[in-house]
């Protein structure tokens, strides 16, 4: 089973992906995991995103697809698998096409979290992190037992910058202009599928079981 994952940032997207991989064997191809790991070994393509990372820029759409598709050549990748980040944009997606038609293989699948922005808004901005232990909370579903004392180690807490307001929203307004037209290019192969991803997350997760079982 070949699959995407799309969803905003802090739609629970981690969370699903591991509950995903777990239940049906496959391996989870993260950009940023394969990107590091390419660096790490040295490879051509590797080499090449190092000198594009060391000098603080975006790694090119050219060489993000060319380790994406090295990375679906691993044995690992037989009986499917799960891309999460990629495809981002049109343009990937389209370049992901040509990819797996020379490889005669396809993506089965797009599984899309849907979560209001308010909603992700409030579950982000509320998170709370140790300064001295790095343990996570949040204002309104784990509050620690005393306002901005970590109950482990009694360190300060503070909110991360990523997690502030204008940063998440300005995080929402990217993915809005640059990877939600991709809903659109998958509904038109028929392999969009939206879940709600509000609520208990095991719930969610049996949404998409059931979605998952039937392909």
């Amino acid at each position: 089973m070949n699959l995407i994952l799309l969803g905003p940032p802090g739609a629970g997207k981690g969370t699903q992906a591991g509950k995903i991989i777990s239940k049906y064997k496959i391996p989870q191809i993260s950009t940023g995991d394969i990107l590091r790991a390419a660096v790490r070994e040295g490879t051509e393509l590797g080499k090449e995103a190092k000198s594009y990372m060391n000098a603080g820029k975006l790694v090119p759409d050219s060489v993000v697809i060319g380790i994406i598709r090295d990375r679906l050549k691993h044995s690992d990748c037989a009986n499917g698998y799960l891309l999460d980040g990629f495809p981002r944009t049109i343009a990937q997606a389209e370049e992901l096409d040509k990819i797996l038609l020379a490889m005669g293989n396809k993506i089965n699948a797009v599984v899309s979290v849907e979560v209001p922005d308010q909603e992700i808004v409030n579950r982000v901005s509320g998170r709370r992190m140790c300064k001295d232990c790095g343990a996570v909370y949040h204002v309104t579903f784990t509050p620690p037992k005393t306002a901005n004392i970590c109950d482990k180690c009694g360190g300060e807490l503070y909110q991360r910058d990523d997690d502030k307001e204008a940063t998440i929203k300005a995080r929402l307004q990217i993915y809005k202009e640059q990877t939600e037209p991709l809903k659109k290019y998958y509904n038109s192969k028929n392999l969009l599928k939206e879940v709600e991803g509000t609520g208990d997350i095991n719930k969610i997760f049996n949404k998409i079981e059931s979605i998952l079982d039937n392909i």
